[in-house]
């Protein structure tokens, strides 16, 4: 099932082999280029079409984040005379960002998958915030991404101010990369489409208003995406409301998001090692293994903290991490336990329902 049709579209021998171990080799695949409420828009090497879900799957589907999102390849079925494909089943997804959902409700929230590089966008002007971006980096790799950092809107404030920026995400122990551009003077754009390769997929994020869409508008050169005038503080007022894959001109995939007010962790332990590796490196020379690397006897954490090796704000994030981490993950497993409860009452009733008869 490794269809080289397919490989313009992110297709590769992993997901050729995840096909085949989880339903007959022969099953049409597209790639998820947009959802829109009971709806998707798919991708094959055919071109795209619209396509809704089985009844069947969309029964069996035992959370919002095992339904289709943006960047999964899915199963599907659609004769020519059909005017929509219907999809029969999600393959095992290579990467994944995700987020607790907005609000009280504790659950997975997928924002996009399959997706090889995600690139955090900051506007060096208002915007800029070092733990926010160190919550997406978390996020970014928690889900098996790799990490880019964008600062943007450089043309309004002087240069010293986007060096002092740098800087600071450097002395935070972040070493992903990191590139500057100005829409307005594209400066920073020819370094930008360099790291764009064909057949890998690029997603976006970033706060409302940091440029995002103007951004994509500019890799593929017209309007195709909506965005308002910038506000008199310097800042865009975009529109985008769903995110959707856009295949750039040289074969690379990119992915906007509409901004977001909240960026919840949940189940992101991995992602916090990785993000904060100097850190988590220092406390394997911990007295206890237990150490929370707050207030306990023999610290090595607290040790470098005391000598400026580890920047004070980046210990306290991590910790703050590290706590709405566990928090949410706790309530996610005591929510799902009683989903299980609830699906288990909800068969015995039938089967004796079913008995009675």
């Amino acid at each position: 099932m490794n269809n080289p049709n397919l490989i313009a579209l992110g297709w590769d021998t992993w997901f050729a082999e995840q096909a085949s171990a989880q339903c007959d080799p022969a099953a049409a695949v597209a790639r998820v280029a947009a959802v829109d409420r009971d709806q998707m828009l798919l991708l094959n090497a055919s071109g795209a079409f619209h396509a809704r879900l089985a009844g069947k799957f969309l029964y069996d589907s035992a959370s919002p984040a095992q339904l289709p999102c943006v960047g999964d390849w899915v199963f599907v079925e659609k004769s020519a005379a059909d005017q929509f494909g219907l999809v029969h089943g999600l393959l095992a997804r290579k990467t994944s960002l995700r987020r607790k959902a907005a609000g009280e409700s504790v659950e997975v929230q997928m924002i996009a998958a399959n997706v090889d590089v995600v690139i955090v966008v900051q506007s060096c002007h208002y915007d800029f915030n070092l733990k926010r971006l160190e919550r997406y980096l978390v996020m970014a790799r928690d889900g098996g991404a790799t990490p880019c950092i964008l600062v943007t809107k450089t043309d309004l404030v002087e240069p010293a101010v986007v060096a002092a920026q740098v800087a600071q995400i450097r002395s935070a122990g972040i070493d992903a990369p990191v590139l500057t551009l100005s829409n307005l003077t594209r400066d920073g754009m020819t370094e930008l489409q360099c790291i764009l390769e064909p057949g890998k997929t690029y997603c976006f994020v970033g706060s409302s208003g940091v440029g995002k869409s103007t951004l994509i508008n500019g890799l593929i050169g017209r309007d195709l995406m909506e965005t308002n005038l910038v506000s008199d503080t310097g800042e865009g007022r975009h529109t985008t409301v769903r995110r959707e894959l856009i295949i750039l001109a040289n074969g690379a995939m990119v992915i906007d998001n509409p901004g977001m007010r909240e960026f919840g962790v949940l189940g992101a332990g991995g992602g916090i090692e990785a993000s904060y590796a100097d850190i988590i490196a220092r406390a394997g020379h911990c007295r206890f293994r237990d150490c929370t690397h707050t207030n306990e006897p023999g610290c090595a954490v607290a040790q470098v903290l005391e000598s400026g090796e580890i920047d004070t704000e980046h210990y306290e994030n991590f910790l703050k991490l590290k706590k709405e981490s566990a928090y949410h993950d706790l309530s996610y497993a005591g929510k799902r336990k009683k989903d299980k409860e609830f699906g288990r009452f909800i068969k015995s009733i039938k089967k004796s329902l079913k008995e009675d008869e």
